[in-house]
C-alpha cells in the first residue's frame, strides 16, 4: 500500500482522455458525453487541467459524414501544425447502427491551439473503407506514424490494430500493416475488441498499449512491444503479451480500466491516463452511460516492460490509498 498522490477520478464524465505535454504545458482532450464536440483544456500543471476552462474548437455537422458520435479525439503536434484526430459517423448511423465511424482530422497552425483557427482536413483514408477509429501519433526511427483500430470484413471481430507511415498529418503513405487482432478470451468478451491504441518508447523498446473487450467491466489493455531498431511495419517483429496488463478491480471498484495514453509528471515519472466507472449497474448501451471518469496513475517499469499495478480506489476523505 501507497499513496496515491493523483486526485482520482482527475477529471469526471470524460472517456477516452488523452493529455499531451508540450513545453511545461498540459493539455487534455477526451469524449464527451454528448459526442457532440471537441473541447481541449490547458494547465501549467497536470492537476490543474481538472478545473481548467474547457474550450470549444470544433462542433459536429448538422448532416453528412461528420455529424454523429463524435469519438475519443487526440491532441497531438506534428512537424510544428496542431493535429486534432477524431472519429465520426454519419447521420445514418440512427438506422444503421453504432459502428459506421470513420477517421477525420483537424489542423491548426497557431502557436495557440484554443484561440487559433481550425480546419478541417477531411476523412483519412485508408485501404478499407469500413468502421474505422482511435487514431493516434507517434515519432520511431525518425519518421511520424499513425496508429488505428479498424474492421476488417474478412476478419471476423469488430475491430483490430493497423499501423502505417503519414505522408502528411492527415495521410498515410504505403501499405498498413496489422499489428494484432483479438483472439484471446479477455479480448473478445461482449465484443471481439482491439482498440484505443497509445505508444510509449522505454530503452531499446517501443510498446503499444490497446484496449479489449466491451466497454464494461470486461474492458481492459493489453501490450504489444518490438525492438527499438526492427522495422515496425512487419507484423512478425512484434510480440504480445498473452495476459492483460490492467484489468478491472472489484476490490478498489474500478470496472473496465481503459483507452489509454500516456504522459509524463511535473517531475519526469511515467503516468497512464485512462478512464474507468465504478460500478456495474449500466443501464442500456454502456457507450450512452456518462461515468467513465479520467483517472491517471504512475507506473514503473521492471526487466524492459511496464508495470501499470492495480486501478486505483476513488478519493475517499481525501486519502488515496492504491495498490502498487
Amino acid at each position: 500500500m501507497t499513496l496515491n498522490r493523483w486526485p482520482n477520478p482527475l477529471i469526471e464524465q470524460r472517456a477516452d482522455p488523452f493529455i499531451l505535454h508540450v513545453d511545461n504545458t498540459w493539455y487534455f482532450i477526451a469524449s464527451v458525453p454528448e459526442y457532440d464536440r471537441l473541447e481541449i483544456r490547458r494547465a501549467s500543471t497536470l492537476t490543474g487541467l481538472a478545473d481548467a476552462e474547457p474550450v470549444v474548437v470544433w462542433r459536429k455537422h448538422s448532416q453528412g459524414p461528420m455529424s454523429e458520435l463524435i469519438w475519443a479525439p487526440e491532441l497531438h503536434r506534428i512537424d510544428g501544425t496542431w493535429i486534432i484526430y477524431f472519429a465520426a459517423a454519419p447521420t445514418r448511423t440512427i438506422k444503421d447502427g453504432l459502428f459506421q465511424h470513420r477517421m477525420f482530422a483537424l489542423a491548426c497552425t497557431s502557436e495557440d491551439p484554443l484561440s487559433g483557427e481550425w480546419r478541417e482536413c477531411g476523412q483519412i483514408r485508408v485501404p478499407i473503407d469500413s468502421f474505422a477509429l482511435d487514431a493516434t501519433h507517434f515519432v520511431h526511427q525518425g519518421k511520424n506514424w499513425y496508429l488505428w483500430a479498424q474492421k476488417d470484413p474478412q476478419i471476423p471481430g469488430n475491430s483490430n490494430l493497423y499501423l502505417a507511415e503519414l505522408d502528411s498529418p492527415w495521410s498515410i503513405k504505403g501499405e498498413p500493416v496489422m499489428l494484432s487482432k483479438p483472439e484471446y478470451d479477455w479480448e473478445c468478451r461482449g465484443f471481439s475488441v482491439n482498440e484505443g491504441p497509445a505508444a510509449i518508447r522505454h530503452g531499446n523498446r517501443l510498446f503499444v498499449s490497446y484496449s479489449a473487450s466491451a466497454t464494461d467491466e470486461n474492458y481492459c489493455m493489453g501490450l504489444l512491444w518490438i525492438d527499438a531498431e526492427a522495422d515496425p511495419l512487419i507484423a512478425a517483429n512484434w510480440q504480445k503479451s498473452p495476459i492483460p496488463v490492467f484489468t478491472t478491480s472489484w476490490e478498489n471498484q474500478q470496472y473496465g480500466p481503459g483507452h489509454n495514453s500516456f504522459t509524463v509528471s511535473e517531475t519526469g515519472e511515467d503516468l497512464l491516463v485512462y478512464h474507468a466507472r465504478n460500478y456495474t449497474e449500466i443501464e442500456g448501451d454502456p457507450l450512452y452511460d456518462p461515468n467513465r471518469h479520467t483517472r491517471i496513475k504512475s507506473f514503473g517499469w521492471e526487466n524492459g516492460l511496464p508495470v501499470f499495478g492495480i486501478p486505483p480506489a476513488d478519493d475517499t476523505l481525501n486519502q488515496r490509498a492504491v495498490n502498487r
